[in-house]
């Protein structure tokens, strides 16, 4: 590579092909970081390069490269969950017993307010993101608006244990219904990002962000279980 435009044709070659997430192209290092949803050999990468260029694997592993990708791209995710989930196995567990139900409660509020709290930052950032995936979000546009501060809401009712049959209620709805437009996106395979964060951290859409729903709406049906019983 030896200027701008070689640059930007390396990396829209290989965006293209399926299962690639990023792509970090740099002439003067002559190297390019990919991230991939899933393993692909570097002979389709050559392929997608065509003669003009080579690529070659470097000294370390592709899978520690992978590692490391993943693990950069998913680091604010990653901290957060471990922040909340200290804070709510401390909070829980009061002398030698351990409250699940406390702890689930802490763990939803903990979440809810950290991600109503990034969307806040530019909330008409987010509800454009949130409404290229979301299928109530592409029909009514203030459903992005909306959704953040029913957000914000059930953090504060999980904070404060407000109405706890209400609270995990709406939460298993809502969430249900966010869930439904991220899986679309993930099995369509669609190269968009992922709004939880709001617009302040790039997260690609994937099993990470279903993961993370799918949790929330559990966490909800086994309170709901629970008072029952």
């Amino acid at each position: 590579m030896t200027c701008g435009g070689c640059e930007a044709k390396v990396k829209s070659s290989l965006l293209m092909l399926p299962n690639v997430a990023e792509v970090e192209v740099s002439k003067e290092k002559q190297s390019v970081i990919i991230s991939m949803d899933k393993h692909i050999p570097l002979t389709r990468f050559q392929n997608a390069l065509g003669q003009k260029y080579s690529i070659t694997e470097m000294e370390h592993t592709e899978t520690l490269e992978q590692a490391k990708s993943w693990l950069s791209t998913y680091k604010p995710i990653l901290l957060i969950f471990g922040y909340v989930t200290a804070i709510s196995i401390i909070t829980a567990t009061q002398q030698n017993a351990f409250h699940w139900v406390q702890a689930m409660n802490v763990f939803m509020s903990g979440f809810f307010l950290t991600f109503s709290f990034f969307k806040m930052l530019d909330l008409k950032a987010f509800a454009e993101s949130y409404a290229m995936y979301d299928i109530v979000a592409r029909k009514i546009k203030a459903w992005g608006f909306i959704y953040a501060f029913i957000e914000l809401g059930l953090g504060i009712a999980y904070a404060t244990s407000f109405q706890p049959l209400f609270t995990n209620i709406v939460t298993v709805i809502v969430m249900t219904i966010s869930i439904i437009g991220v899986l679309q996106s993930v099995l369509n395979k669609s190269k968009i990002q992922c709004a939880c964060l709001g617009a302040v951290f790039k997260l690609p859409m994937s099993t990470v962000t279903i993961i993370e729903d799918a949790l929330m709406i559990a966490m909800s049906a086994a309170t709901l279980f629970i008072m029952r019983g």
